[in-house]
């Protein structure tokens, strides 16, 4: 079985202030190409950029699904932490007929959809982001504390059958995987699902982290955003995963990359340098980094000549280097909500916490997050 596995397509994404809804549109139809080479899709959550997404991206996502359908293209999707999981869930009966498959708001049960090759059915399972709190309400089970605990509890409900092969659909951060800058990190970086409790599956297919990458042996895989949503991931290639799923035991995923409208680009240099009248139109989405050591009246405009689609502008001299300086002396920006504590802590108290309170502080710092996502 053949099986394109996406996520985090973001739909209604803004990257300082520019609409990314056309690059968005792009990748979708390269995705419907794609497609037409699988037995099924499967959308690994974050489908849309926030719980309530603009117009355009409903209508976006509308028009992806109808088109799948209408090729005869299966899809199977999750809510993820961006997405409202009950307005990714409305209509979900309706899409069953036109092969759309959505994991209802997650009850203590999870939706399973089974396909079938040549060697027999293959279950998909479809587990929506989850936090503790989700996990301890569904099933009375207040001993539930942290996420490796609650997929655990999660995934012991599921209907599994271990002659059959299975697939599970998540959306969760994993113990070892890579973050990206593009990402929203949880207060002090308790999110973490621990990669064993996948044991029982054939293939994962993840969501939540925009760099693809692979644990457990290959058998757990990200396969990232199908865009560059932050500078710091420019010039990185972004895609889908193609797996081919054989009889039981037998895996292989290949990668298949999107070719984006417009990339991503950082460029530096003097304004001089970067302003010459000889260079070719750049029409990357830019990010461009001065090192003029005085401000260049009017540089982005007068930059925009060269680099049209020019999103952010930068200083990088003397000056901006001792505010940096200063700025990382404090630090405060950068640090976990945790760690500011801990540094308030030991101020006051002329000692570091100990073990037992950090884990009583961020303990209580996760079901307060909890409580208000």
């Amino acid at each position: 079985m053949n099986i394109l596995h996406l996520s985090d397509l973001h739909l209604g994404k803004r990257i300082y202030e520019c609409s990314m809804i056309d690059e968005q549109r792009a990748v979708l139809a390269q995705a419907l190409d794609m497609a037409r080479e699988a037995d099924v899709t499967l959308i690994a959550g974050d489908l849309y950029d926030r719980p309530v997404p603009p117009a355009e991206a409903v209508a976006l996502l509308d028009d992806f699904l109808t088109r799948m359908s209408a090729q005869g293209s299966p899809v199977v999707m999750i809510a993820g932490n961006h997405d409202s999981a009950e307005r990714i869930a409305f209509g979900s009966r309706l899409m069953d007929g036109r092969g759309v498959y959505v994991s209802p708001v997650y009850d203590g049960q999870v939706r399973r959809v089974t396909f079938a090759d040549a060697y027999g059915p293959v279950h998909i399972h479809l587990l929506p982001f989850v936090k503790p709190a989700h996990v301890r309400a569904a099933l009375g089970r207040e001993d539930i504390e942290g996420y490796t605990q609650a997929v655990a509890a999660a995934i012991a409900q599921m209907d599994i059958d271990p002659k059959a092969r299975n697939v599970l659909l998540a959306h969760q951060y994993v113990t070892g995987a890579g973050r990206s800058e593009s990402e929203e990190v949880s207060v002090g970086g308790l999110d973490n699902v621990d990669a064993e409790v996948f044991a029982a599956f054939d293939y994962v297919a993840l969501g939540h982290l925009h760099a693809a990458q692979s644990l457990e042996g290959g058998r757990v895989h990200y396969c990232g955003a199908p865009l560059a949503y932050a500078f710091s991931e420019a010039g990185r290639e972004k895609g889908a995963l193609m797996v081919h799923l054989g009889q039981t035991g037998e895996l292989s995923v290949e990668s298949c990359p999107f070719a984006p409208l417009h990339p991503l680009a950082c460029v530096r240099g003097s304004f001089a340098q970067l302003c010459d009248p000889a260079a070719p139109v750049c029409e990357s989405y830019v990010q461009v980094t001065l090192t003029d050591e005085d401000d260049v009246p009017d540089a982005a405009a007068r930059l925009r000549a060269i680099y049209p689609n020019l999103l952010q502008l930068l200083y990088d001299n003397t000056r901006t280097r001792a505010q940096q300086a200063d700025f990382e002396h404090g630090a405060a920006a950068e640090r976990s909500p945790l760690a500011l504590f801990e540094q308030l802590y030991a101020q006051q108290n002329g000692q570091e916490m100990d073990a037992a309170q950090r884990a009583l502080l961020a303990g209580m710092m996760e079901r307060i997050w909890e409580d208000e996502a």
